[in-house]
């Protein structure tokens, strides 16, 4: 039993090698380096800080442009059509001219 986890010890430890050399083993590296620095987290929280307050102004303007396109979609639909605002005109005793 004692030689064949020897054995098995040594040959992982050659594929351990070849998985941390790998651009996979290097990305994860890289990732567990920037979660212990505190800088980068700092600046992590300030940008995530930063895009929520533009997503609730981008959501508050989208909702001011959604209220000016209903008042308008009202006003266009309340207006009557052009044969019957020049007929009214001319009924009022406005010349055509």
């Amino acid at each position: 039993m004692f030689w064949e986890v020897i054995i098995l010890l040594v040959l992982l430890i050659p594929l351990a090698t070849v998985i941390l050399d790998s651009q996979v083993g290097k990305a994860l590296a890289n990732r567990l380096e920037k979660s212990r620095d505190p800088e980068v987290k700092g600046g992590l929280d300030q940008r995530i800080r930063y895009l929520e307050g533009e997503v609730e102004r981008l959501s508050s303007e989208i909702q001011r442009l959604d209220e000016e396109s209903d008042f308008l979609h009202k006003l266009l639909a309340e207006r009557p059509p052009p044969d019957e605002r020049a007929s009214r005109a001319l009924e009022a005793g406005e010349n055509d001219d």
